[in-house]
């Protein structure tokens, strides 16, 4: 039997930025998932990476975030490494590119403020049983400091990046930014475990990015990934690994 379940929390337990980064490629009339390639081809050492380290602030975030995702010298190199490798027709690229890093954060954060139903209804059955440690493990910016004007354009009214009535849902919250670490990075994964009392193998792990999810794994965590638009599914599989019903109405109003 498990002893935890860990959640990551954009694209989990919270609605996926990614979502806003598509309808953002389609405005500017990039190829799918052309700027994904460019937030993760930059390694440990893209802005993005940093901000999520809580090593850079908000405002120095946006410029850098920006610059880094208009370079189409290295873009297109990454993204055609990216067809490559997945086996698929490259398209035309673009040979130059403007991207507005405070518009594009700003529409991934609105995005992402909104709760999954059926995730946040898992939690709350979990959370009732008791026979589980609930853990959040993400990648977030809780430890930046964002002025007054700023969290209101990113619809952070409660709390910032991590609202109180989001880390009420868990034993543990494991930010990325107040660790000064990050998925996939093994050590993120370990301290959680470590704080928690826990061996990787105690764990089942709920991500929707596949790189999190492989990293997990090569630590002995049993996963789930969480596709956009599946997460009924996701929980569904949940079921079946820890046997209970994770669906049914709750009947206790106070949660």
């Amino acid at each position: 039997m498990y002893k935890a379940v860990i959640f990551d929390i954009g694209g989990v337990v919270m609605r996926s930025p990614f979502i806003a980064i598509a309808a953002y490629e389609r405005k500017l009339g990039l190829p799918v998932n052309y700027l994904n390639c460019s937030i993760t081809g930059r390694g440990s050492n893209g802005a993005w990476q940093k901000f999520e380290r809580g090593e850079i602030e908000i405002l120095p975030f946006y410029e850098a975030f920006g610059r880094d995702l208009s370079d189409t010298v290295n873009g297109n190199i990454w993204y055609r490494d990216y067809c490559k490798r997945r086996g698929l027709e490259c398209p035309p690229l673009p040979e130059t590119l403007v991207v507005d890093g405070r518009d594009l954060f700003g529409e991934m954060m609105r995005e992402a403020g909104i709760y999954d139903v059926h995730i946040r209804h898992a939690i709350l059955r979990l959370k009732a049983a008791r026979q589980h440690k609930l853990i959040a493990l993400t990648n977030n910016f809780a430890k930046v400091d964002i002025p007054a004007e700023e969290l209101k354009f990113l619809g952070w009214r409660d709390g910032g990046a991590t609202p109180n009535h989001l880390r009420e849902l868990f034993d543990d919250f494991c930010d990325s930014s107040t660790l000064g670490m990050r998925k996939p990075e093994l050590e993120f994964y370990l301290l959680a475990c470590e704080r928690n009392g826990i061996k990787p193998t105690d764990a089942v792990f709920l991500d929707d990015i596949g790189l999190n999810l492989k990293a997990a794994k090569e630590l002995g965590m049993d996963t789930i990934h969480v596709a956009i638009g599946k997460t009924l599914e996701a929980v569904k599989v949940l079921e079946q690994k820890t046997g209970m019903d994770l669906t049914s109405p709750i009947v206790d109003s106070k949660l």
